[in-house]
């Protein structure tokens, strides 16, 4: 007895519909694997945030509550939801052993208008006695603006046009760069590169003025400074209000106008001088007071005699 198969070209054309058919299965679920898993990390990225260290309370604080290291704790969070008036770590010790006005809850941030008798720090605070604070446009100084740092030390130098040739003059040395754009010296640094349109430098009253002629005067070019040169300068530098006599006392005073007079049915401008008395002529001696005449006595009072009154 013969058992009948079917024929070979019939079962190879199975097989090979059958495994073209896994094998596009296999693709798909590879290719929708990968589309998943790049949705999932782009998904992810997003959620990633820059983050920023504030101080938090680690319990439920009551009014007038002293702070110290046992009942506050540092805790990072997205920037985007860090409030600008919230303490950071680095100023912690301002704040320590300070009562706070209003109750905080446990893990809230700590403010600087919560402390009792406490307001935020001011930019002008940072200041030393007698001394300036200028800012200046990124574009102005057109050298290493992108490179600086708050804390940074640079040389100023200044180009002008001089009987029409270019002459660099020493502006101002060892300035201390307070702040680029918003973000200052205190500011934590978080290893990326900030972008801002101004710098803040440290000044004398003296030099502040010289920056600000020299704004006017020329162009500006920064020197980054190694912080550990101490080294005196090799020239000293320009005092502009001289060379530009700029002082006040070379400015003119203005000249003091006549005191205007209305005489004859017009008004024009006339020196005191002009003023005399009617009849005084020019040349001649003014008139002399002369002192009042005595007045005349007054007459007798008459008696009347009492017996020869009339009745």
């Amino acid at each position: 007895m013969k058992i009948p198969f079917p024929p070979f070209s019939k079962i190879n054309k199975t097989w090979v519909v059958l495994g073209a058919a896994l094998a596009i299965g296999l693709l798909a679920a590879v290719a929708t694997r990968s589309f998943l898993s790049s949705r999932v990390a782009e998904i992810e990225a997003r959620n990633v945030h820059q983050t920023l260290s504030v101080v938090v309370a680690k319990t439920d604080l009551a009014q007038n509550t002293i702070l110290s290291n046992d009942n506050a704790a540092v805790r990072k969070i997205p920037v985007e939801y860090a409030h600008s008036g919230a303490v950071q770590p680095g100023d912690f010790e301002r704040i320590a052993g300070n009562a706070i006005a209003f109750p905080v809850k446990a893990g809230e941030m700590i403010m600087w208008s919560q402390m009792a008798g406490k307001r935020v720090p001011t930019f002008s605070a940072r200041l030393a006695a007698g001394r300036r604070a200028i800012t200046v446009v990124v574009d102005e100084i057109n050298s290493i603006s992108g490179m600086l740092e708050p804390g940074d030390l640079i040389d100023l130098m200044l180009t002008i046009d001089q009987n029409g040739r270019k002459v660099v003059l020493p502006l101002l040395q060892s300035m201390q760069v307070m702040a680029t754009g918003q973000r200052s010296v205190d500011d934590a640094k978080n290893g990326e590169a900030a972008q801002f349109a101004t710098v803040t430098l440290d000044t004398t009253p003296a030099q502040a003025r010289n920056l600000i002629i020299a704004r006017e005067s020329g162009k500006l070019t920064a020197l980054l400074r190694n912080p550990a040169d101490k080294a005196a300068p090799g020239q000293q530098d320009y005092d502009l209000s001289l060379l530009f006599d700029t002082r006040p006392d070379s400015l003119p005073l203005p000249q003091r106008r006549g005191i205007p007079v209305l005489y004859g049915g017009s008004g024009m401008p006339a020196p005191p001088d002009a003023l005399r008395l009617q009849g005084h002529r020019s040349g001649t001696d003014p008139p002399v007071a002369m002192p009042p005449a005595p007045l005349a006595a007054p007459p007798p009072i008459p008696l009347i005699n009492a017996a020869a009154a009339p009745p």
